[in-house]
């Protein structure tokens, strides 16, 4: 995976805002071992069986309506539902509302290592523009504006629940071909990072098994067929900001009388694109994006004042701390040399994304996993992406769980491969666009394949020592 690095954007500042494209990737190495050749497989993941054509068409008619039906963060009542009727189903052990709309399921199956699982369930505050029939035209409220909006899976959180419905189905249809324990989380909030730390408010750790490592996979606008995955640093750590910035309001006739927060916001947004581009070594990465700005009620009045949300990301605590500074430096300045008639506000929103960091003995069984249940040839290393999750805030709560995550494609095959014959694949929908939708075929099975094979790696085969 190669990260095209914005240096300063006005794009959404929502958790998979990235722009991606792929380049020729080695499918050998250190990592994923040498060689392309499948090889034999060696733990339990290869007894399980994958997706039968039955559960993936029910699957894909179960996808087809959460994908219609999307839910906020932290409001997720109906998904929650569809899956802790699905766990019920398959004979879990189901807790509901942990964290809010959490829900965990717990299958226990003799002695043996403990498997967790996470997806999220949260959809965006945004308008679908897919023209799938199957599309959402919901609209709700945003809890972070107080405004009416539309609700779309924009960021594929759909496929992910339906992954983990699918993987628990086949683990808990074939008990006798594997021992352990495995814990499904349904996790609400990523989108807003609430969710992870909600849950662990709620005692996700004290009223469940530590795990022996915890898993989780992401769809990106990669080949369907394809899975990707890194040890080490994986995904950036994110800042959210408010920032209410003061004027004094008057008719638009008479701008003199005023201190315009409009103007003065539009100066504050042009200048915070130059934080990364004139004050961030090309050595270092980060991204600041304005993700909205908001003043006024109508073409003739000036307001009172304005506001700016932004989101920051970065990969390490020295750059950050560097961004943040440089931040509050241009909002005050700005504020000042507009007369402003008090300094602005700047809030913390809430939500959690630390560091992405996938553990390196776990990456490597994960990989080597997926390199035999996938074939080698659709399993490919990625590079550290821009975007940033709260999955690492359930692992780092017991303290010293491994973690692994890792990306799977959600483009047609095809489609993918003409992109990038004709150079257009930024032209592909990406994450968080109106546009961006997986294609459920092969994107379904791949993931629950990837699912079923990391979590093998780990679930001792009946007999074994």
């Amino acid at each position: 995976m190669v990260i095209r690095k914005r240096r300063s954007t006005s794009a959404l500042s929502l958790s998979f805002a990235t722009v991606v494209t792929l380049a020729a990737l080695p499918l050998s190495g250190p990592v994923f071992g040498q060689g392309t050749g499948q090889r034999s497989p060696t733990s339990s993941q290869a007894a399980l069986p994958g997706p039968s054509g039955d559960l993936l068409a029910k699957l894909e008619g179960v996808y087809k309506d959460i994908h219609a039906n999307p839910e906020l963060s932290m409001q997720e009542r109906r998904t929650a539902g569809i899956a802790a009727n699905w766990l019920r189903e398959q004979g879990y052990e189901v807790t509901e509302g942990l964290g809010g709309t959490g829900v965990v399921g717990l299958l226990r199956n003799g002695e043996g290592a403990t498997v967790l699982l996470r997806a999220d369930m949260d959809a965006l505050p945004m308008s679908e523009n897919t023209g799938l029939p199957y599309a959402s035209t919901k609209t709700g409220t945003d809890p972070s504006s107080g405004r009416k909006t539309g609700i779309a899976h924009s960021c594929g959180h759909d496929m992910h629940v339906t992954w983990l419905m699918g993987a628990t189905q086949i683990l808990a249809a074939n008990k006798d071909k594997w021992r352990g324990t495995v814990i499904a989380v349904f996790q609400p909030g990523e989108e807003t990072g609430e969710g992870a730390r909600a849950m662990v408010e709620d005692g996700l750790t004290k009223r469940f098994p530590k795990p022996t490592v915890a898993l989780a996979s992401h769809v990106l606008p990669f080949p369907a067929d394809k899975a990707f995955i890194r040890p080490g640093l994986m995904l950036s750590q994110s800042d959210s900001l408010r920032v209410t910035l003061f004027g004094r309001g008057g008719h638009g006739s008479s701008p003199e009388s005023t201190t315009d927060p409009v103007v003065m916001a539009a100066a504050t947004v042009m200048r915070l694109q130059t934080v990364v581009s004139r004050e961030i070594g090309m050595t270092d990465n980060a991204v600041v994006s304005v993700g909205s700005v908001q003043a006024g009620s109508s073409a003739n009045i000036i307001p009172n004042e304005s506001v700016l949300q932004l989101n920051i990301r970065t990969f390490n605590d020295q750059v950050r701390g560097q961004v943040l500074s440089s931040i509050k430096r241009i909002v005050n300045g700005e504020a000042t040399t507009s007369g402003a008639p008090k300094p602005p506000e700047i809030t913390t929103l809430a939500g959690e994304f630390p560091l992405t960091v996938n553990d390196e003995d776990a990456t490597r069984k994960v990989a080597d996993a997926l390199r035999q249940r996938l074939g080698s040839e659709r399993v490919g290393p990625a590079s550290p992406a821009s975007a940033s999750e709260d999955f690492t805030v359930i692992p780092r709560a017991w303290g010293d769980v491994p973690s692994v995550y890792w990306i799977v494609g959600g483009v047609e095959p095809q489609k993918y491969a003409e992109a990038e014959r004709t150079g257009s694949l930024n032209k592909l929908p990406s994450n968080h666009s109106p546009e961006f939708a997986p294609v459920i075929n092969p994107t379904l099975r791949t993931g629950i394949e990837g699912m079923l094979a990391a979590a093998g790696v780990w679930l001792t085969p009946p007999g074994a020592k």
